[in-house]
């Protein structure tokens, strides 16, 4: 690995007009980390690497590299760019084990965030080194996401996610309520309530997009985010269609492959494959086959019905009447993107959306709600992890400025109040009185 790592850096042109930097959503300084490397100050560069991006370890595994940092390196225009990807997880996953820091001091403010995706994952960190008490909320029992729940583990090990977790969380002293969905038993207003002074909303995209076909219902049925969320809870059989071929149709086409799946194939609407050609080309090597230009006209208990495709009048793709075919399979999984939740945002008073239920926000990321903030997919709706991390440092700095501006928070209820005497274990574990 080593040795590999520095072959890579060695083909690095150190470039005075660096193509890579201009292609990474987040503008890591790649000439100045792979200089540092060459010249063996790895701590130097993983710390640049994480200032930059805390993230870091979690984007060298699942950024679209091709089209992003390596898809602009110079040397790839006639020939193999440098795979900066190595080089950036061995620098992150080496130095991450020394990062051993405790929290900043604290500047007596408190900062929620709603989320442990990717964004809100960023957030909390900056926040946090500005000395806020962060509190992390999310519905799920662990941090992540969509990066835990929504990529597979042989794509992005949950080790890293539990590492980061350990790394930036408990050492950074910022709290994580799991299993805690805010828009049901508690809301936006409690959380002001009980003194953050700002929220950030990063729910993410959990509500899948429905095909609208009959048969959606049926019991050999999944939605990706569903399937992707626990695999094992799911009994395939050994034929699986997969309806969409973006790169979680991908992800969900080969986990469907190592739980013993025999046949996977995957349907696309057009002529095209809308995932990466990395993701693509990896389905394709491990077996999973294509059917293009088809429509999804019905579901069945003993397949799905397709049609060859054509675009309408209407402009939208449709199924051409009389080429409906019906392609037999034991489980479907629909694969064709996800959209927002409405709970958190229906009790919530004076936080504008769009028609699809997105949050409408300023360029600081600042809601129609004072206080509130918002980016990554909420906002967006489905975009990478790095853009995520891109667009949620610039919340955290706005979210920073906003909170500076306002006056420290001053706690009058029941200031006086004394600590009860009760029953406290001592050390050994009996009770004292």
């Amino acid at each position: 690995m080593a040795l590999h790592v520095m072959e890579e850096a060695n083909r690095c042109l150190g470039c005075k007009n660096p193509r890579c930097q201009q292609g990474c959503p987040i503008h890591t300084d790649i000439p100045e980390v792979i200089r540092l490397l060459k010249a063996g100050n790895l701590d130097e560069a993983g710390r640049m690497l994480f200032e930059n991006n805390p993230l870091t370890t979690m984007c060298s595994i699942v950024c679209n590299h091709e089209g992003q940092c390596e898809g602009h390196c110079v040397r790839g225009i006639k020939g193999a760019p440098v795979h900066f990807s190595v080089i950036e997880n061995y620098i992150s996953t080496t130095y991450a084990n020394k990062m051993v820091k405790g929290p900043a001091p604290s500047n007596g403010r408190k900062a929620a965030v709603i989320g442990a995706g990717p964004s809100g994952l960023t957030i909390a960190v900056i926040l946090a080194r500005y000395g806020y008490q962060v509190t992390i909320f999310d519905s799920k029992d662990k941090i992540g996401g969509v990066m835990r729940y929504g990529i597979p583990d042989f794509r992005l090990p949950d080790s890293v996610l539990d590492d980061f977790a350990y790394r930036h969380l408990e050492l950074k002293g910022i709290q994580f309520r799991p299993n805690t969905y805010i828009g049901t038993a508690l809301t936006i207003d409690d959380l002001f309530n009980d003194g953050y002074q700002s929220i950030f909303v990063g729910a993410g995209l959990w509500k899948p997009n429905r095909l609208h076909v009959r048969g959606e219902s049926l019991g050999h049925v999944s939605y990706a985010i569903n399937y992707l969320a626990n695999p094992d809870a799911f009994r395939l059989g050994e034929r699986v269609m997969v309806i969409g071929t973006g790169n979680s149709a991908m992800d969900c086409a080969r986990t469907a492959i190592r739980k013993g799946a025999r046949y996977v194939t995957c349907v696309s609407l057009n002529d095209s494959i809308t995932a990466s050609d990395y993701e693509s080309s990896y389905a394709k090597l491990e077996g999973v086959s294509f059917l293009m230009n088809k429509s999804t006209m019905e579901i069945r208990d003993e397949g799905v019905v397709l049609a060859d495709s054509r675009v309408g009048e209407n402009g939208r793709i449709e199924g051409i009447p009389g080429t409906e075919q019906l392609y037999p399979c034991d489980f479907v999984i629909i694969a064709v993107s996800q959209g927002a939740e409405s709970n958190l945002i229906s009790t919530t008073k004076g936080i504008d959306t769009t028609r699809s239920g997105l949050l409408t926000v300023g360029e600081d990321g600042h809601t129609s709600r004072a206080g509130v903030f918002a980016a990554g997919d909420a906002v967006n709706g489905a975009r990478t992890v790095v853009e995520a991390v891109a667009h949620g440092k610039k919340v955290a700095e706005a979210m920073h400025e906003y909170m500076q501006s306002l006056p420290m928070p001053v706690y009058t209820d029941y200031p006086d109040a004394p600590v009860a005497e009760g029953v406290v274990p001592d050390a050994l574990g009996e009770q004292k009185i």
